[in-house]
């Protein structure tokens, strides 16, 4: 009864009141330690700042990988990797081998290319229901991988995302094959459905016009930096709205104290993390508090994710095994809260969202804490 009556006064209240009742409290925190000028200078510089150092360098990369993959497809290096990785796909992820295309696609760019080439009938009719949806957790498990991957190189670190690499493969097994048993569960009849006919699937006979080997270069290198450029834009509002928030709740003051300057805070994230320490100590090898902003961000973007790593390193609070886990559970999560919703929904499996975010959650922890017992592994080696 009284569930009930509290259920009803909450739905009375307008949520636009909730909405700056949320909205006063956080900033009215902060702003009462760091005092509003500060508070307002500080995120201003802070988001100035990622813009220029973290995002101008994250679209760069972008540009470059967007174009290597590009050209891996114009030339068939992503057919052979398929062809290569097929025999791995049914006993380890319960899909067909053109899936492993997917992986190879995502790793090279990010989580909606798998939607796009679902849009493929002559793909799609290898998959029973169940498994197509699926495809949703399965790809999101790669995205940005190859990113994540030459970020964490370009920071001075070659094994530990190596060893990230095997996290998110396995976070990507739990994730995948947790989503096809709760698509069942909910959906029986899908063990059987197929998404499309494959006998009613057309042969689309694709005519090009015959190019030169330099025009097919030059196409591929240009088209597929223009992709990456895409993708360095679409992850501006990311790195500067989440990670200059998340900033601010894990640096402190400077040395001067709070002056407006980037890149202070109120440190509130490390207090909440340190009282429960032992648990990401244990489950990710943790040994700074700070460490947890990092997962807390990739949940929403990993572009924003990899943003904070530079400012952790100048601090001293990363270590290699902090770079494993970050690599695993930053290409697991890869912005999935973000994305999922958007891609089930153009899958037309909207009302499974849910269902696909908490089977993506356990990967994503499961893939942290597989990174974390292997680096322990090897440097016992």
């Amino acid at each position: 009864m009284m569930k009930t009556m509290l259920k009803r006064v909450w739905q009375a209240i307008p949520s636009g009141i909730v909405c700056l009742c949320v909205i006063f409290a956080l900033f009215g925190y902060i702003g009462s330690i760091m005092g509003v000028p500060n508070m307002l200078n500080t995120i201003m510089k802070t988001a100035h700042d990622l813009l220029l150092n973290t995002v101008f360098y994250l679209m760069g990369i972008c540009v470059i990988t967007g174009a290597i993959g590009r050209l891996f497809v114009e030339f068939g290096v992503v057919s052979l990797l398929e062809k290569l990785l097929r025999p791995l796909m049914r006993p380890l992820f319960n899909l067909p081998g053109v899936a492993s295309l997917g992986a190879v696609m995502t790793f090279l760019s990010d989580n909606p290319a798998i939607i796009s080439l679902s849009q493929d009938k002559r793909f799609s009719s290898y998959f029973k229901k169940y498994q197509f949806i699926s495809l949703t957790n399965f790809g999101t498990a790669f995205g940005m991988g190859l990113l994540v991957m030459v970020f964490m190189v370009g920071q001075g670190f070659y094994i530990e995302p190596l060893i990230g690499l095997f996290g998110a493969f396995v976070g990507c097994i739990v994730s995948t094959r947790l989503m096809q048993r709760k698509i069942l569960k909910a959906y029986p009849q899908y063990a059987e459905e197929q998404v499309c006919d494959p006998h009613e699937v057309e042969e689309e006979e694709q005519k090009e016009e015959q190019k030169s080997l330099f025009l097919r270069t030059l196409n591929s290198l240009l088209d597929g930096g223009r992709t990456g450029v895409d993708i360095g834009i679409a992850i501006i509002p990311g790195v500067l709205i989440i990670s200059t928030l998340v900033m601010m709740l894990t640096f402190g003051a400077g040395a001067n104290g709070y002056d407006g300057s980037p890149y202070q805070g109120v440190e509130l994230l490390p207090w909440l993390a340190n009282k429960i320490d032992f648990l990401f100590a244990w489950l990710f090898g943790f040994n700074d508090p700070h460490q947890v902003a990092f997962p807390i961000t990739a949940l929403g973007a990993v572009g924003a994710s990899l943003g904070l790593i530079p400012g952790f390193m100048s601090a001293g609070w990363v270590d290699g095994n902090a770079i494993a886990v970050f690599t695993a559970i930053g290409m697991c999560w890869s912005g999935y809260l973000s994305t999922h919703t958007a891609m089930l929904d153009s899958l037309g499996y909207r009302e499974l969202t849910s269902k696909a975010i908490v089977s993506h959650t356990i990967g994503g922890i499961a893939a942290g804490m597989v990174a974390h017992w292997t680096y322990v592994l090897v440097m016992l080696i």
